[in-house]
């Protein structure tokens, strides 16, 4: 995971090409940790670089929905 909040349990993934490699792993490792509590927010590489703001605009509505 490329991100992580302990307080949230919340884990941001950013895809490249790399990732087109060890999906199979990641999508196991993403399960083991959602087992655990934590949640996952996912965005392309592409996104992060073109989209920034719907990405945070994302991450935004995300916290706001998951704090007591």
């Amino acid at each position: 995971m490329d991100f992580y909040c302990k307080e949230l349990r919340l884990a941001i993934e950013i895809d490249g090409k790399y990732h087109d490699h060890q999906q199979k792993y990641d999508l196991s490792r993403q399960r083991k940790l959602e087992s655990l509590g934590v949640q996952f927010l996912r965005f392309s590489k592409k996104e992060v670089l073109n989209e920034i703001d719907n990405i945070l605009r994302v991450i935004e509505q995300w916290v706001s929905r998951h704090i007591d």
